[in-house]
């Protein structure tokens, strides 16, 4: 009898995973269709624009506009949404913020005032920043204005999270503060290492020299004289005009509309807003087009230059300088921008006078997959088939699987508690053996819950910065992972608990 009633037990049991296992199959077929489709579909690429619209789907991408500059002849093309909800679809007027697209804005900005003698590349930052002290090894550490344009100051790329949310008009300094006094990755000046605020204590040496607020300074002396006259950059504190684009993020594999937090110490860095027509003028000047004002053409001309002392050594004939990831064997620049809800990427040939800019409204790979297949096609390449390259996509399909997951284990351990533990002892050599593995379990699952709890701090980061930048479903997928642990403690302890008293 007691054989029979166990049969029937097991029966049970496995009826119950296999009905689970089904459940999370159709679940997860059901939420996650889309995302799955672009995991195994190529897509289309015979022309420019089914090629885009292949990764817009692929990259969860609304929106995307991009000006194409062929020696002279200029091509705007729009596609998607500028803001979903209202139907409003994207033009060659729609504006969107261009991450760190903007960091050529600036490095311009200190050629102009280094060519008109209020600046040296070779000054130090504390001549400008007195109170700015960042140590290397425990001494303190000179650094210089040409290393922060190089990105080897030694400064940190994880810095990014020490920069603070607002809009007021001192947080640039206090963005500056947040660094002023930290420990350097490298000594300055050895080593190419990419962190934005390099360029945000450029901004606060550009407010010093001139006197001005950073952005005055850049609209009066490069938006205006080059016509650029739609662009602005994205304080928190100005009205957005009608044009300006809604930003997005991804969420169980659905375009969310996404206002993400004003970060105005990072405004040098990355929060220009702009759109085609003017992103036109810029491209142009880049090639050395247009009627521009002399001290302009120059310093726009000794940006695309390489110092090979002092730029950041990216790769074989790559080097960073002036805001741009120079190759100085093709003669080619490019830079790449992000933002939480927006995303830019730029290449232009100075050789051939070709450019390509792509904006978008997410922050994806759409915007450099684009600009590399628009840019083989005029250069008479191939494009080229991209199947699952965008990291936030993948991210948020593996943790809305993950979450569904979390769910299910949820409920059968609710389930599980709420119906009682149950355990079935016939000797002691079985009672020993289930009281190890129970210890054990307990052991393993508390230390997966501290580490779930303090990973983001052992990687120099947060969960604010990942609430900011990642797909939701990671945090939610966390905090179940989190319940479910406890809950296997509890019941870990309460097995233990039926046993000693058995």
């Amino acid at each position: 009898m007691k054989s029979m009633a166990l049969k029937k037990r097991l029966y049970g049991t496995s009826t119950l995973f296999a009905g689970v296992v089904l459940l999370i199959l159709i679940i997860t077929v059901a939420v996650c269709w889309n995302q799955l489709g672009n995991l195994f579909m190529a897509g289309k690429y015979d022309n420019e624009e089914d090629m885009v619209k292949t990764i817009m789907a692929k990259s969860a991408t609304p929106g995307a506009a991009v000006v194409i500059s062929n020696q002279g002849e200029t091509e705007f093309k729009a596609y998607g949404y500028a803001d979903i909800q209202n139907k409003k679809m994207v033009n060659e007027e729609s504006l969107f913020e261009l991450g760190s697209t903007t960091k050529a804005f600036t490095a311009l900005s200190v050629i102009l005032l280094e060519n008109e003698g209020l600046l040296k590349y070779s000054d130090l930052i504390t001549d400008y920043l007195p109170w700015f002290e960042p140590t290397f090894k425990g001494e303190q550490a000179k650094i210089t204005i040409n290393q922060l344009l190089a990105h080897t100051s030694g400064i940190p790329p994880w810095t990014i999270r020490l920069i603070p949310e607002g809009s007021t008009d001192d947080m640039l300094e206090k963005t500056i503060h947040n660094v002023s006094e930290i420990e350097l990755d490298s000594s300055p000046g050895t080593e190419y290492s990419y962190a934005t605020i390099n360029y945000d204590v450029l901004a606060m040496i550009i407010e010093k020299v001139t006197g001005k607020s950073y952005q005055d300074y850049v609209t009066e002396n490069i938006l205006l004289p080059l016509g650029m006259t739609d662009s602005y950059f994205s304080t928190g504190q100005e009205l957005e005009p009608d044009h300006r684009t809604k930003g997005y993020r991804i969420l169980f594999g659905k375009d969310m509309e996404y206002d993400a937090p004003r970060y105005y110490g990072n405004i040098a860095a990355g929060y220009l807003v702009t759109n085609l027509k003017d992103l036109e003028h810029w491209i142009h000047a880049q090639l050395g087009m247009g009627d521009l004002p002399n001290n302009l053409k120059e310093a726009i001309q000794e940006s695309h230059e390489v110092d090979l002392d002092t730029a950041g050594h990216e790769g074989n004939n790559q080097f960073y300088s002036f805001g741009w990831s120079v190759d100085t064997k093709n003669k080619v620049i490019t830079h790449a921008g992000s933002n939480p809800n927006y995303s830019s990427h730029v290449i232009v040939d100075l050789e051939k006078q070709r450019a390509v800019f792509v904006l978008t409204n997410a922050n994806s790979t759409a915007p450099s997959l684009i600009a590399d297949n628009l840019f083989k096609n005029i250069n008479g390449n191939s494009m080229k088939k991209y199947r699952y390259d965008d990291t936030y996509v993948l991210m948020d399909l593996v943790f809305s699987i993950l979450v569904i997951l979390a769910v299910i284990s949820l409920c059968l351990k609710i389930i599980k508690l709420a119906g009682g533990i149950r355990l079935y002892i016939n000797d002691g050599r079985t009672r020993t053996r289930k009281v190890i593995g129970n210890s054990i379990a307990l052991i393993f699952r508390s230390i997966f819950l501290i580490l779930l709890i303090i990973w983001p701090y052992l990687i120099n980061n947060n969960y604010y910065m990942i609430s900011v930048w990642m797909s939701y479903s990671l945090l939610i997928w966390i905090a179940l992972a989190a319940i479910n642990c406890i809950l296997s403690i509890i019941i870990h302890i309460k097995k233990i608990a039926i046993i000693r008293r058995s």
